[in-house]
């Protein structure tokens, strides 16, 4: 490098040098040339660059093939950043195909044709509507498939969860074809909700009852609530076959035991109901006896054509009608007589059916090589070698089965008993529809018209088989619904006058629904039942479905009334947080498939399920976590609903302002009198009566004087809550015009007041608010809803405060089977759970006992497990929500200290349990007095010193 031409910091400072560009043209021209010789040189086909010597920018470079190029153009590609998923999912997840229910795909083969079970459903007179009902394993899933347990849970725990429809064609004993709708419900006490959804689409009931246990807790349950739903009663006593070979009754003691179970059956329906003509008796043709292990099943009418068709010219019928009771045979002079002939004569039924029946069970048993042959013979029952060589259970099931046929009985039995659609239309419209019968949508629903309006209630929501969707089940009852009509939906909360409540959808398919197999239809007629497609979204529990467009004058069907209520509780929370959506939506599907289940959101966020008992939450959660929402989910320790409740009258007049100081309302709260809280609940009182007979019941029932009687303005909370509003003003004193004009807002504070109580945020129950003074402004304005609303409902809160404030919890009523050993057993365990028996009593003709107690249902969880470990698995118990009892000592007793993790003595136990749950609901330790009484009230309780046990 030449120095002279850079200076000292290495710029260059020599002559001037030609530019840039200049060269670049230069060597551009000298590229040319170079080229024009080079294509002179070359062959000519070798014009393309030497291949991987292009100049490439970085960016366009390619090092690998793109995923077309190694796959083809018609593969679908996933190209994911490599923070976007979770390692733990796979980029492409395998299909998984859920399946909850046992489905089967094909129709299965059946001895009538499909389009004749559809042409059946045109002839209401021809159709039977039935729900079969029971104990426990009673035998109502009649075979060992367990045909309609269609859930995997079901098959599992071997118990019915869901109530299951099954529709078939049967023959009775004339052959005659039916078209019989059947609801198979479970036994289990907690599902007594399924049994209410099955209940209210049925005209009639066929009641099992276990032969050798007899008359049970469900049992009695289930007889009073098909009186209360109007309904035709029919039972079966089914397992006759355990009276012979577990119990080994001789044949008369047999008789005795079936004679007592229709006496109770009696005495119960004679109890719960007014009707003198409801009796069930073998010779009424509405019992009939079975063993479905077997394949018996008889009544008396059957039983007397058997021998018709084996011994000719016998009028069967009048034969029947000699089979039961205290009716004996002469076989000397061959006439029936009321006395026995001589002393050891059998009764008619243990001559002619008993006796019969004992004989081919024990020829089965006993000897069935040598003597059954020829007894099979004499029965004209003809069976093959390899039938013969069967072991004892199928060759006796065989015989049964060729012997006693069809179950034409049983038949016989529903279409005599159990009136059709058309027959029971007037019965069911008047007891479950809210409108009125005299318009003419009344008449086409009491007329099971298929020509008339639509009108269809559905009860049940039934999930699809991988649990996306539902269906709803219900009964068309006048009309005729039709795959892709457009229909409107009208929830439960929809009246004439709020309309909100409905919306209009298009019904996708129809099916009839046979348990494991669905036959599609493309339109059901009146008085059929039908599993509707696409009408699910606005459905929660029930809802009507009728025409879009010209039946406005359509009302509601009512809300089921079940039989128990939903009084323990579980809150529930996803494991990760946000997973919550899925867990809501979840909520909202258990909602729709369980009838009786309660999901609510409390003020601290929490979200809460209610329901029955342990083994319906348990089969809840399940459905929750494995069918609707498929996540992990927390469920914190089970507890109950409480209510809260007054044992004395207020101590001194409450009074509340409102906040403009223009409107006063005193009032004062006492306790109801005993029992009436029950009859609101039951609607054996209803407070959209008249006047008159609302205060004649008053009077009569409970004895009211006429003027409270008849100045009853609400129930609450709702309109069959156990509390009563009662205006107890004088004309003299009050401005009756201008209390009328706020009644409206002070019913609403009532109600606001009686849902969520000031103890515990719980419902008020048993207490009646009595208004005894008011001073109401004269202006609308200053006597608005947002006035009124706040203040009667703190006068509500200060009344009830001032009258002895008390919680109840719910009891439930327990029934025990348990043999003699282990009574006393069953004493220890409901004694360490504040348990208490009323009745222990031996089963007749039975070595069990049966323990009848009462046990609060926040000490029920895991009781039924921990019977079982101190009676070694011997005792079964079944328990039921019964009744509300208050708990022992003074919930605002400041002086209680509850340490924690200590068990509390009984009067501690209504200051811990409303302690406990005010803290779960994030709610202040204790109730805060200054709350709920204005500061003139204050001065007038420091007055009379009541304020000492109340904190400020």
């Amino acid at each position: 490098m030449e120095t002279d031409l850079y200076d000292e910091f290495g710029n260059y400072i020599g002559p001037e040098l030609d530019s840039d560009e200049d060269d670049d043209l230069e060597t551009d021209d000298r590229d040319a040339d170079e080229a024009d010789e080079d294509e002179d040189d070359e062959p000519a086909d070798a014009d393309e660059d030497v291949p991987g010597m292009e100049v490439v920018l970085h960016e366009d470079k390619k090092y690998y093939p793109t995923a077309e190029e190694v796959y083809g153009p018609e593969v679908e590609t996933l190209v994911q950043e490599e923070d976007a998923q979770p390692l733990t999912e796979p980029i492409i997840k395998p299909v998984r195909n859920k399946q909850f229910t046992l489905m089967e795909q094909e129709l299965p083969s059946t001895v009538y044709d499909m389009e004749f079970l559809a042409d059946l459903m045109d002839s209401p007179e021809l159709i039977r509507n039935v729900t079969l009902c029971g104990h426990l394993h009673h035998g109502k899933v009649k075979n060992s498939l367990r045909y309609t347990d269609i859930l995997f849970t079901e098959q599992e725990r071997g118990v019915g969860i869901k109530s299951t429809p099954v529709t078939m064609v049967l023959p009775d004993s004339r052959g005659k074809s039916f078209l019989f709708n059947i609801m198979d419900t479970p036994g289990h006490v907690n599902f007594s909700d399924e049994v209410t959804s099955g209940i209210r689409l049925s005209d009639g009931i066929v009641l099992f009852i276990d032969a050798a246990e007899g008359v049970m807790l469900n049992t009695e349950r289930l007889i009073k609530h098909a009186v209360q739903e109007r309904l035709a009663i029919t039972i079966c006593i089914n397992k006759v076959d355990r009276l012979i070979v577990e119990l080994k009754l001789p044949p008369t003691d047999a008789y005795y035991k079936l004679r007592h179970i229709v006496d109770e059956v009696n005495a119960m329906l004679s109890t719960y109901s007014t009707d003198e003509n409801l009796v069930v008796s073998p010779l009424l043709g509405n019992v009939c006896f079975a063993s479905s292990q077997y394949c018996v099943c008889f009544t008396l009418g059957s039983f007397a054509k058997i021998y018709s068709d084996t011994y000719g010219d016998i009028n069967y019928t009048e034969f029947a009608k000699r089979l039961w009771g205290d009716i004996y045979f002469n076989p000397k002079t061959r006439r029936f007589t009321k006395k026995a002939p001589t002393s050891n004569s059998q009764r008619s039924f243990v001559e002619f059916v008993l006796e019969p029946l004992y004989k081919i069970l024990s020829q089965v048993v006993g000897d069935c090589d040598t003597s059954l042959p020829r007894v099979l013979d004499e029965l004209g029952i003809h069976l093959v070698k390899e039938e013969l060589k069967l072991n004892i259970r199928p060759l006796l099931r065989l015989v049964c089965k060729r012997f006693f046929g069809e179950f034409t009985g049983f038949v016989d039995m529903c279409v005599q008993h159990i009136p059709s659609p058309q027959g029971g239309a007037k019965n069911k419209i008047e007891h479950s529809y809210t409108g009125g019968l005299d318009s003419d949508l009344g008449e086409a629903m009491a007329e099971c018209d298929p020509d008339g309006p639509l009108m269809c209630h559905t009860t049940k929501m039934y999930s699809t088989e991988d649990g996306v969707q539902f269906h709803a089940f219900g009964r068309v009852l006048s009309g005729t619904i039709q795959a892709g009509q457009p229909v409107k939906v009208l929830g439960e909360n929809y009246t004439l006058e709020d309309e909100e409540d409905s919306q209009v959808c298009t019904v996708g398919r129809l099916w009839i629904n046979v348990a494991r197999y669905q036959i599609e239809v493309n339109r059901v007629p009146a008085g059929n039942w039908v599993l509707i497609e696409g009408c699910d979204q606005p459905i929660v529990k029930t809802a009507t479905i009728t025409e879009p467009r010209g039946n406005e004058e359509a009302q509601i069907f009512r809300p089921l009334k079940f039989n128990t209520a939903s009084v323990i509780k579980i809150a529930v929370e996803p494991v990760n947080p946000s997973e919550l959506p899925k867990m809501l939506d979840g909520l909202r599907k258990v909602n729709k498939s369980y009838p009786s289940l309660t999901t609510k959101v409390e003020e601290s966020g929490e979200h809460v399920i209610l329901g029955t008992g342990e083994l319906y939450l348990d089969c809840v959660m399940h459905d929750l976590r494995k069918m609707y929402s498929e996540i992990d989910i927390k469920v914190a320790d089970p507890v109950v609903t409480f209510c809260e409740t007054v044992v004395e009258t207020s101590s001194l007049k409450c009074f509340a302002e409102t906040p403009n100081k223009k409107n006063k309302i005193t009032m004062i709260a006492e306790p109801l009198e005993k029992g009436l809280a029950e009859d609101i609940e039951n609607e054996v009182v209803q407070i959209t009566w008249n006047r008159k007979k609302l205060g004649e019941f008053f009077q009569t029932k409970y004895d009211w004087d006429l003027l409270a009687a008849r100045s009853i303005w609400a129930f609450g909370p709702d309109t069959t809550g156990p509390n009563i509003l009662v205006d107890d003003t004088l004309p003299s004193e009050v401005d009756k015009a201008l209390l009328g004009s706020v009644k409206d807002s002070i019913i609403q504070g009532f109600q606001w007041g009686t849902r969520e109580g000031p103890l515990c945020d719980e419902p008020i129950r048993n207490v009646k608010f009595k208004i005894l003074d008011a001073v109401i402004a004269q202006e609308p304005l200053h006597r608005g809803g947002g006035q009124v609303i706040p203040t009667a409902r703190r006068v509500v809160y200060s009344a009830f405060l001032m009258a002895t404030p008390r919680l109840m919890e719910p009891y439930y009523f327990v029934e025990v089977q348990a043999p003699a050993d282990c009574v006393s057993a069953v004493y220890t365990v409901l004694a360490r759970r504040r348990g208490h028996v009323t009745q222990d009593a031996p089963i007749p003709g039975s070595p069990l006992y049966t323990i009848k107690a009462f046990i609060p249902a926040i000490d029920s969880f895991g009781f039924e497990t921990d019977l079982r470990t101190h009676t070694q698995g011997q005792a079964f118990s079944l328990s039921v929500f019964h009744h509300w009892q208050i708990v022992p000592g003074d919930p605002l007793d400041k002086s209680i200290v509850i340490r924690p993790l200590e068990p509390q003595p009984a009067p501690h136990l209504a200051r811990e349990f409303m302690i406990k749950t005010r803290r779960r609901k994030g709610l202040s330790e204790d109730v805060s007095i200054s709350k709920f009484f204005d500061d003139p009230m204050l001065l007038e309780l420091a007055k009379q010193d009541v304020v000492l046990n109340y904190p400020m």
